[in-house]
């Protein structure tokens, strides 16, 4: 059987006549072919084309010279372990530096071209030749790959000092998970939007934090601002970040930052507001049924107005550094509400709605309201509980009981 270069070769020179050939002589050149080369007919029809695969030019594949031998692999390893398995651009002055002195103290053993090529190993090829080694002991960092890498190019950072804080309408948003013990399965979360100059809150749960439930959630915060919301700015959660919430700022003319990854600090606001109006109300059990959402969001909106309208709040004016103690001066204690009618440049129709809301709010029946809501939430958990409890129960088959079981003490009455 022919090898692949001497078919092509054959081919070559059957091609030639082939293409000058008639119909029928055609025929027999390609039965001849088939018969050498054992190829299926369609396929050869094709390699006796005019342009085919067989002008493909073969290209020589030229190996490199090997330049690290074993020799320098196993003392590169050496000295990786001695240092506590740096990384290339640490351990590349350190061969510089150290290689003399190893073999000096008899920690090193390898030849003087060995300690030449160590000594002008770059950082990459350390890197490159350690590649093998980090997997074998599995001390590669498998990070996660970045996510909509192009969209978070297009979201600036910002930190905590960077914004105005006399400006109304930049807020930020984080999720609060209602997951219990266990972060398994779909469970309920809270939206949780903080207004950074005036302390306004808002809240809306979801089922699951999904991107569409997300963009909802936020719409319907946005309609129950009684300020513009110039800059929403949450974490680098995939739920927020996305291009339905990009999109949806792009509409409303909103702009959009985010915090860099796992620093809190740079969401600070929003994350004081997750304890004291989610957390506090709610605490930490699990939610993740239809009939908890909506009390969850019925209870939201109570709590909304009592924070805003009721709860004063501190902001800080300075800070000074005395002896071992950090001294800090706050402002006068005023309630959102307060703040945003004297810094929000509301309209007058903005005005009068939100001091109506006010004023036909009675604070004791609010706070009754409240607490008769964390209940139905709270007997809505019990109640799902005792169900999930109940439910193996009912699918054991019992065992017939007699009165003499009974009479002696067989079967035990535990309620």
């Amino acid at each position: 059987m022919m090898d692949m270069q001497s078919r092509n070769q054959y081919l070559k020179e059957v091609r030639l006549e082939y293409l000058k050939a008639s119909g029928n002589d055609k025929g027999c050149l390609l039965d001849e072919a088939v018969k050498r080369t054992e190829l299926d007919r369609k396929y050869l029809i094709k390699k006796l084309k005019p342009r085919s695969n067989l002008d493909r030019v073969e290209v020589i594949k030229r190996s490199r010279p090997v330049i690290y031998s074993h020799e320098v692999n196993a003392a590169l390893v050496t000295v990786w372990e001695i240092f506590d398995f740096p990384c290339g651009q640490r351990l590349a002055p350190t061969l510089k530096r150290e290689v003399d002195r190893l073999r000096a103290f008899k920690e090193l053993t390898c030849s003087d071209q060995a300690t030449v090529k160590l000594k002008t190993m770059g950082a990459a090829t350390i890197d490159r030749l350690l590649k093998h080694e980090k997997q074998v002991r599995h001390l590669s960092r498998h990070r996660n790959p970045a996510v909509h890498p192009l969209l978070y190019r297009k979201i600036p950072v910002k930190l905590s000092n960077e914004w105005d804080r006399e400006e109304v309408g930049n807020c930020q948003l984080d999720y609060v998970a209602s997951c219990g013990q266990s972060a398994s399965g779909e469970f309920i979360n809270t939206l949780s939007l903080a207004e950074i100059a005036t302390g306004w809150w808002q809240g809306r749960s979801l089922l699951g934090r999904s991107q569409n439930a997300t963009d909802s959630a936020l719409k319907s915060i946005h309609t129950n601002l009684p300020f513009a919301l110039k800059e929403i700015h949450p974490d680098n959660d995939t739920g927020m970040i996305n291009q339905l919430i990009w999109r949806f700022c792009e509409k409303e003319h909103i702009k959009f930052s985010r915090s860099r990854p796992l620093k809190k600090n740079d969401n600070c606001w929003v994350e004081q507001r997750n304890w004291t109006h989610v957390r506090k109300m709610i605490g930490y059990l699990r939610y993740d049924s239809k009939e908890e959402l909506r009390a969850l969001n019925d209870l939201w909106e109570e709590v909304a107005l009592y924070k805003n309208f009721f709860q004063p709040t501190m902001k800080i004016v300075s800070k000074e550094r005395v002896g071992g103690q950090i001294k800090r001066k706050y402002d006068t204690p005023t309630t959102p509400y307060e703040r945003v009618m004297e810094l929000g440049n509301l309209n007058e129709r903005a005005r009068a709605c939100l001091a109506a809301t006010y004023q036909s709010i009675n604070p004791a029946h609010l706070k009754r309201q409240i607490e008769k809501k964390r209940m139905v939430l709270y007997h809505l958990y019990q109640n799902k509980k005792h169900a999930a409890k109940v439910e193996p129960m009912k699918k054991l088959t019992p065992r017939p009981v007699s009165s003499l079981m009974i009479q002696q003490g067989a079967v035990g009455c535990h309620g």
